[in-house]
C-alpha cells in the first residue's frame, strides 16, 4: 500500500497534540504525567484509557487498544490511512502531499546525510581542542562553558580552510551539497562554514541535521545557519528542544529565549526547560511544536524596544493555540543584558526572580496596547480597540474568547481615562516636568499630530493628558521636533545619572558597568549639545 513519507507524518505528530485530538472524542483528566478517560473502543464506567503526550501514544488497560495519533483517528472514525491523514492535515492546517512510497534510494540518501553530518561534527569537535581552534575554545570558555557542556552540546570549530570539502573529497558532490555543509563555486566545492564556532542542530530523534556557526572576528551576521534542506527547516526547528523535551514535561512549561547560547546557559543553570528559535523570528510552527509538548510557555525577551516588539509578535502567534488552562507568560531582562549575562554576573537567583516576576499574556497584551496607542485620546482608543479585537479573534475557543473580551471591556471602562504606563523593568523615578513644558508639549501635539505618532513611546511615558484643548504653537515643525527630541535627551540623561547612582551604591557593581553607563551619558550629552547648538544658529 502506498504511504506518505515519514517527514509528513512526523510533521503531523509535531504540530498536533495527541491529547487535543483524543479529547475531541472523549473527556480526559490529567493524573500525574498522563491523561485518563473512558475507552472509546469498549464500554466501561471506570477510566482505564491512558494517553501519554510525552510518548505520543494511547493505551487501554481494559481492552488492550494501543496506538498513536494516526491510528486513533483511523479506529475512532472508522477511516482508512489516507482519510485519517487528510483529517489530521486539516486539523493542523497544512497541505496534503501526494501519496508516495519512499524509495530505497531516498532512504539511503537520508542515512548518508545523517552519517555525513555526524562525521563533520566529530571533525569540528576534535579541531576545537587543537591549536587551530584555540581562539574559538577561549571564546566559548569565557562565555562560561565548561568542558562537560561543550561535550554535551557537541560544540566544535570550523577552520578557515575547506576541511569538509577536503576530508570528504571521495563523496559525490550532490550528497555533500545536500547537507548544506559545502557549496559549489567557480573552482569546485568550498565549505559553507569557515572560521566559525559550531553548534550542531539536532532533530527530534537526536540526530544532527544542521549547524549554526558563530563568527569569532566580530563580523556580521553573528550567526549563520545551514540553509533549508530535505531534513532541516529553520521555521520548524527549535534549538535545544531535544535536550529540553523531558524537562518541559517535568516542569510543566517551556521557557523561550532569543539565542542559542542563552538557551544552553539556561538549561545548565537550573532552567532545563529552555529553548530558542533558530536564527529566525519565532514562527507559528515553533509555537505548534511547543504547545504539543505543553501549552504553558514563558517567553523571556530583552527589555528594549526590539524585545518588546518580539514579545508582542509572540503573543499574537500564540493566541490561536490558547486554551482556558494555558499559562502563557512574558518575562523581560533589563539594562541591555541577556539571560547569559544575568546568569554569569548575577547568578541563578537573579534569573529566577526575572522568570518568577513574569506577567500573564492577558496583562502583557493589555499593557502593550496602552503603550503603543495614545489611549488618552479618542483616535488612539479607536486604534487600540481595533488592534485588541483583531488579536482576540485569533482565539479559537469562543467561550474563552468571550471571557477575555469581557475582561478587557471592564478594563477599558475603568482604566483608559486614568491609565499610566507600566514597565516590566526596574522603575527609576524621574522628576516631574514643569507646567510650562507640559503646556508646550500639549501645544506641539495639538499643532503637529504626526509628531505624536513618531514619538509615541516617549510622549506616553510623560503621563500627560492630551484630551483638553490648548492653543497651537508658533514653532515650525522642524523646531517643534527639535524641542521634543531635546526634552527626550534630557530625560534620558537624567535616567542614566540615576542608574549610575544606583550602581555606585551597589557593592556588587562592576567597573565595566560603570564605564558603559558613563559612555552612554557622554554620548547622549554630545547629541544634546549638538542639538542645542543647532537651535542657537
Amino acid at each position: 500500500m502506498a504511504k506518505y513519507d515519514n517527514s509528513f507524518t512526523d510533521e503531523l505528530r509535531q504540530r498536533l497534540s495527541l491529547v487535543d485530538v483524543i479529547s475531541r472524542r472523549i473527556p480526559l483528566i490529567k493524573k500525574g504525567q498522563n491523561y485518563w478517560g473512558c475507552c472509546p473502543f469498549h464500554n466501561e464506567k471506570t477510566p482505564s484509557f491512558s494517553v501519554s503526550e510525552e510518548k505520543g501514544f494511547y493505551h487501554c488497560f481494559g481492552c488492550g487498544e494501543h496506538g498513536d495519533i494516526i491510528s486513533f483517528v483511523m479506529k475512532s472514525e472508522n477511516m482508512d490511512f489516507k482519510n485519517a491523514i487528510k483529517e489530521l492535515a486539516d486539523m493542523a492546517g497544512i497541505k496534503m502531499p501526494d501519496i508516495k512510497q519512499k524509495t530505497p534510494e531516498q532512504k539511503q540518501a537520508e542515512e548518508n546525510y545523517i552519517q555525513l553530518t555526524e562525521n563533520a561534527t566529530k571533525i569540528y569537535q576534535d579541531l576545537l581542542y587543537t591549536d587551530v581552534g584555540k581562539v574559538a575554545l577561549d571564546y566559548i570558555k569565557k562565555r562560561g562553558f565548561s568542558d562537560e557542556m561543550i561535550k554535551k552540546y557537541r560544540i566544535g570549530y570550523a577552520p578557515k580552510n575547506n576541511i569538509i570539502s577536503s576530508k570528504f573529497s571521495n563523496i559525490k558532490h550532490d550528497k555533500l551539497t545536500a547537507t548544506g555543509l559545502v557549496r559549489v563555486g567557480n573552482y569546485g566545492l568550498y565549505d559553507f562554514f569557515r572560521d566559525k564556532l559550531m553548534f550542531p542542530i539536532f532533530n527530534a530523534h537526536d540526530q544532527i541535521v544542521a549547524f549554526s556557526g558563530r563568527s569569532l572576528d566580530g563580523s556580521e551576521p553573528k550567526y549563520i545557519n545551514t540553509s533549508d534542506t530535505e531534513l532541516f527547516h529553520k521555521r520548524q526547528t527549535i534549538f535545544g528542544f531535544n535536550f529540553a523535551r523531558d524537562a518541559i514535561h517535568r516542569q510543566n512549561r517551556s521557557i523561550v529565549v532569543e539565542g542559542q547560547i542563552d538557551a544552553i546557559q539556561m538549561q545548565n543553570h537550573g532552567f532545563p526547560e529552555t529553548v530558542a528559535p533558530l536564527g529566525t523570528a519565532l514562527t507559528e510552527d515553533h509555537i505548534a511544536i511547543l504547545c504539543k509538548s505543553n501549552r504553558n510557555i514563558t517567553f523571556c525577551f530583552d527589555g528594549d524596544n526590539a524585545g518588546q516588539k518580539a514579545a508582542v509578535r509572540a503573543c499574537t502567534l500564540v493566541l490561536p493555540f490558547l486554551r482556558d488552562n494555558s499559562d502563557v507568560r512574558f518575562a523581560f531582562v533589563s539594562g541591555g543584558k541577556d539571560p547569559d549575562e544575568i546568569l554569569k554576573n548575577q547568578g541563578k537567583s537573579a534569573m529566577r526572580k526575572i522568570i518568577d516576576n513574569s506577567v500573564s499574556w492577558i496583562d502583557f497584551l493589555w499593557d502593550s496596547v496602552n503603550k503603543n496607542y495614545l489611549t488618552n485620546t479618542p483616535n488612539g482608543r479607536t486604534q487600540a480597540e481595533k488592534f485588541l479585537k483583531d488579536c482576540l479573534s485569533k482565539i479559537t475557543d469562543k467561550i474563552f474568547q468571550n471571557e477575555i473580551e469581557q475582561e478587557y471591556n471592564s478594563r477599558k471602562f475603568n482604566q483608559w481615562h486614568k491609565w499610566k504606563k507600566q514597565k516590566y523593568t526596574t522603575d527609576i523615578e524621574l522628576p516631574d516636568i514643569d507646567n510650562m513644558t507640559v503646556n508646550m508639549i500639549k501645544s506641539i501635539v495639538q499643532t503637529y499630530p504626526q509628531l505624536s505618532e513618531k514619538y509615541i513611546d516617549f510622549l506616553s511615558s510623560l503621563n500627560i493628558s492630551f484630551d483638553d484643548d490648548v492653543s497651537t504653537t508658533d514653532l515650525s515643525l522642524e523646531n517643534a521636533e527639535k524641542y521634543v527630541v531635546s526634552l527626550k535627551l534630557q530625560r534620558y540623561i537624567q535616567k542614566l545619572n540615576l542608574e549610575k547612582q544606583q550602581l555606585l551604591n551597589n557593592p556588587d557593581a562592576t567597573s565595566e558597568s560603570l564605564q558603559e553607563i558613563n559612555k552612554k551619558i557622554i554620548d547622549a550629552q554630545e547629541k544634546l549639545d549638538l542639538l542645542l547648538d543647532m537651535n542657537n544658529k
